[in-house]
């Protein structure tokens, strides 16, 4: 198994483990992400780059491989992915270069490129 795989999978357990408990927490989590995701004033098209920056500055392996998978889902170009990579580039120096290496890799699996 893959790393890309590896990740899906563990979220998909701990999605399950959550619900599983019925956790309240967590169901607002949900109901959350849902809220900043939708389409308001601004595009989900839009906010699943702005979190893709966000994951490159973090370094979350787990929210680049999320925001990157969404992106195929919403019709988002990897040209897109990649200006949202350097917004994250800019923001957070040459940690974040290292990041984007993992938002590559997702990005070859995802556009097969």
């Amino acid at each position: 198994m893959n790393k890309l795989e590896e990740l899906t999978k563990q979220r998909k357990k701990s999605h399950s483990k959550f619900k599983g408990f019925k956790s309240k927490v967590y169901d607002k989590f949900i109901e959350l992400e849902e809220a900043a995701y939708s389409d308001r004033v601004v595009s989900n098209k839009t906010k699943i780059l702005i979190g893709m920056g966000i994951s490159i500055v973090k370094n979350c392996e787990a929210c680049m491989q999320w925001h990157i998978e969404e992106a195929g889902k919403a019709g988002i170009t990897p040209e897109e992915i990649v200006e949202a990579i350097e917004v994250g580039i800019k923001m957070g120096g040459a940690p974040a270069v290292v990041s984007a290496r993992f938002a590559f890799e997702v990005m070859e699996e995802v556009y097969n490129i």
